[in-house]
């Protein structure tokens, strides 16, 4: 057993972190986590910092898992996942977005979008691609993308245009080793969505350089005011198009890991081969627990995506009361107002948010490009602790301005 007291090869020892992976070593910890895990030890502090749902998986749900492991249903599925819950989700796709899987060999069940999304860039990835980014954005996507051998590029997107990408923004970082291109539409952090009018010259840009595309949708169900439109269903998109998704945020499902990737057959049987190296298959009881959701669970998804809007409503209004600015939000759940009139820069007036006021926000710095002087807020959670955050925050700002006035 190698410790930090033995003795390598005739020499003293030297540090772990001398054994660790460059790659590894770049990546900074998540400022999601940093945030969350501040909070997480203090019961007076509000969070408005995960992106999970304050809802439980409906009971029905939980109940099929259940009897699933009282029936003794606790070995391997096929490494693609059971077909039955494949079938369901090309189902559930065709229904509800138009989109035609095949259930054989165009849909793998996932541990969590998570993994699809790594599954699919390690297929693609040869060493040195360009990765385009949309930003801000989810925090994984350029880890994940660095760890697997390519260049993470940011497009920024701004305010001004609600945070949706544009033509010009893709075609002015495209390179000849421009390889990929990933979307998160609803957005994380912005909530921003696309229109099908705003993603046919995005499709023109794609085709034109020949890109693949990664649309991680795990927002898709959570619309307000409009239905998602999957990047996949524009003309010519299907084939170049690996579709992400999963279960955690419309079924209020994020701890049983649930994902799926659909895609042209050759793409998913690439990225087959590397999950059952891997994972081997997503968890049998998860697996039955997400067919139950999509077969017997939308009412439930609407009832929550009806209280997520009443929420959505709730706290754009509080923040611009507040004084800060906050374009309006029509996808996921979180609002993404500026901070950047209170003089602060993002981390610090979520740490003062946090230390003197006791509410959890991310700043809009850790999603990348764009996101420096905007706070990232789930309303995620209940409509009275919304309430209670909302007024600390404007307490802030107050106090803010009130020190600048000091200062003048």
């Amino acid at each position: 057993m190698i410790t930090n007291k033995t003795q390598l090869s005739g020499e003293q020892s030297k540090s772990m972190s001398s054994y660790l992976s460059p790659l590894v070593q770049q990546i900074q910890p998540s400022g999601i986590r940093r945030f969350f895990d501040l909070a997480a030890g203090s019961k007076d502090i509000i969070s408005l910092g995960v992106g999970e749902p304050d809802f439980k998986t409906p009971w029905h749900v939980r109940e099929a898992c259940v009897y699933s492991l009282e029936r003794g249903f606790t070995g391997y599925t096929s490494n693609a996942g059971m077909p039955e819950l494949r079938e369901g989700i090309a189902n559930y796709l065709h229904a509800r977005f138009n989109l035609d899987y095949d259930p054989a060999d165009q849909i793998i069940t996932t541990v969590g979008g998570s993994e699809a999304i790594d599954l699919a860039l390690r297929a693609l990835i040869s060493p040195g691609d360009e990765i385009l980014i949309p930003e801000p954005c989810y925090i994984s996507y350029s880890p994940i993308t660095s760890i697997g051998g390519g260049v993470p590029v940011g497009i920024e997107t701004f305010g001004k245009d609600r945070f949706k990408l544009t033509a010009e923004g893709l075609e002015a970082k495209i390179t000849p080793r421009s390889k990929i291109l990933i979307l998160c539409y609803p957005s994380n952090p912005t909530g921003a969505i696309m229109s099908r009018e705003d993603w046919e010259p995005i499709a023109k840009v794609v085709e034109k350089h020949d890109l693949i595309v990664i649309s991680d949708e795990i927002y898709a169900e959570l619309t307000y005011g409009s239905n998602h439109v999957s990047f996949a269903s524009l003309p010519g998109m299907m084939d170049r198009t690996i579709l992400v998704s999963g279960f955690s945020k419309a079924f209020a499902m994020t701890g049983w890991r649930m994902g799926y990737a659909c895609g042209h057959p050759e793409l998913i049987s690439a990225m087959l081969k590397i999950h059952q190296y891997t994972v081997m298959c997503a968890p049998s009881m998860g697996q039955v627990a997400a067919l139950e959701a999509l077969t017997n669970g939308m009412e439930e998804k609407d009832r929550m995506v009806d209280s997520y809007n009443q929420r959505r409503r709730l706290i754009v209004k509080g923040l611009r009361e507040a004084g800060l600015e906050c374009h309006e939000p029509q996808g996921a759940f979180y609002a993404f107002p500026s901070i950047a009139g209170t003089g602060l820069t993002s981390d610090e007036f979520a740490q003062r948010l946090l230390r003197e006021f006791r509410v959890a926000a991310v700043p809009g710095s850790v999603f990348g490009l764009g996101g420096e002087g905007y706070l990232r807020c789930s309303y995620a959670t209940s409509v009275s602790q919304l309430n209670e955050a909302l007024e600390r925050i404007g307490a802030l700002v107050a106090l803010l301005k009130k020190e600048r006035e000091n200062k003048a």
